[in-house]
């Protein structure tokens, strides 16, 4: 019976609408409360569902909403879009005495627990909220809302619980008036490197017990500079500063005449990177500028930096410098000096 309810179920989640709600809504059977449709936003065609059977401590316990048994079977259906636009895990009762019938099983969502914030990416110093939803098919009298925080090989740690027997609340983040409707967002305020990991929504009325996760990424952008170095041989220094998580690429480029191509140069040298206080780096990239007696006035030197924070664009900067091999030294650095600066698609 159970291995045919889970089919029954996985092939309505797959279904043209995608979604686990009650397919009969005609049924005498008491219809649940909670409606899934409203949850559930964006194109249903790009959903996975994943149905699993649920029995921790569910063993002879009666729900207390009406029409449940004290032998009713129950699954766990998760949707999870594939845009990262939302996760959904509802908890689906079923009662035996209906699937015996000549009719399809009716089964009931009676618990909702979702995040429309499944991955967040965020810069340094922001205040950030993480979505945390919930829906219960009867007015619950005992609620348990907490919050976990997991570094990537780190320790569990609790940022926050709620309990709405005891009425006590420990951590902070989460607005406790907010809890009754249904909203256990936490707010996180002032990022730092070390608030990237795994944030832990659970919900819990017993005996059903849920969580969503929500990795939070933390991406700055690096502030990119293009200068020169007054040495015996000139020089051209791209440098990208403060930025997270490693690496960059960063490209330079010598362009000779208007409207030529550009040249990528090569032999170019890299720094090590070094290490903020604030766990972001920075890293430089040069060349040596040799002019060649082709050259022609001055050329036009260019730093492309390209970042994940960028997501598919380019910082780039631009300086005039020196192009005939015969100017002195002194010519040479007089002609650098900068030309423009914009970011420009990849």
């Amino acid at each position: 019976i159970v291995a045919l309810l889970a089919t029954t179920i996985q092939s309505h989640c797959f279904s043209a609408t995608c979604v686990c709600w009650n397919s009969n809504p005609d049924v005498s059977s008491p219809a649940s409360k909670v409606d899934m449709r409203k949850f559930v936003e964006g194109p249903v065609d790009r959903l996975q569902c994943d149905i699993h059977r649920y029995s921790k401590g569910m063993s002879r316990v009666r729900w207390p909403s009406l029409g449940g048994m004290g032998h009713d079977i129950w699954f766990t259906c998760t949707l999870r879009h594939t845009a990262g636009l939302f996760n959904i895990t509802s908890f689906l009762r079923v009662t035996p005495a209906t699937t015996m019938s000549a009719h399809q099983p009716d089964f009931f969502t009676v618990m909702v627990l979702m995040t429309r914030s499944p991955s967040v990416r965020v810069g340094l110093q922001k205040e950030t909220t993480l979505h945390c939803q919930f829906a219960v098919d009867h007015k619950v009298p005992h609620l348990t809302v907490e919050w976990h925080f997991q570094r990537r090989g780190g320790r569990r740690t609790k940022l926050f619980s709620y309990s709405s027997r005891s009425g006590q609340t420990e951590g902070s983040g989460v607005a406790v008036k907010g809890i009754a409707g249904g909203d256990a967002s936490l707010t996180v305020p002032i990022t730092k490197v070390s608030s990237e990991g795994t944030y832990v929504c659970s919900v819990r009325v017993p005996p059903l017990n849920g969580s969503v996760d929500i990795a939070l990424h933390i991406i700055e952008p690096p502030d990119v500079s293009l200068t020169t170095k007054e040495e015996q041989i000139p020089s051209v220094v791209c440098e990208a500063n403060g930025f997270y998580p490693l690496d960059v690429e960063i490209d330079l480029f010598k362009e000779t005449s208007s409207g030529q191509r550009p040249e990528k140069l090569g032999n170019i040298l890299r720094s090590s990177h070094l290490q903020h206080h604030d766990n972001t780096h920075s890293v430089a990239a040069f060349v040596r500028l040799r002019p060649s007696p082709q050259d022609s006035g001055c050329a036009i030197y260019s730093c492309r930096v390209s970042h994940v924070s960028l997501q598919g664009l380019y910082i780039h900067k631009s300086i005039i410098g020196p192009g005939e091999i015969d100017q002195s030294i002194n010519q040479s650095i007089q002609c650098i000096k900068p030309y423009t600066s914009a970011p420009v698609t990849k």
